[in-house]
């Protein structure tokens, strides 16, 4: 998976998958054991989870 950026512990990762369409895009955040996926456009969590102060920084 290409990253994108790291800070904070929290990395910040962006891939298409092979032969399959997309709805929205998006990226995908890690932090510890944490993983989510965010809308780019609006910031809206679109699967998983992320302790509050850190979803606020990937939004942000």
């Amino acid at each position: 998976m290409p990253e994108i950026s790291r800070f904070l512990r929290i990395v910040i990762t962006m891939y298409a998958e092979a032969g399959e369409r997309h709805n929205f895009p998006h990226i995908h955040a890690r932090y510890g054991e944490h993983r989510a996926t965010l809308s780019i456009a609006s910031g809206e969590l679109l699967a998983g989870s992320l302790p509050k102060s850190q979803l606020r920084l990937v939004q942000a």
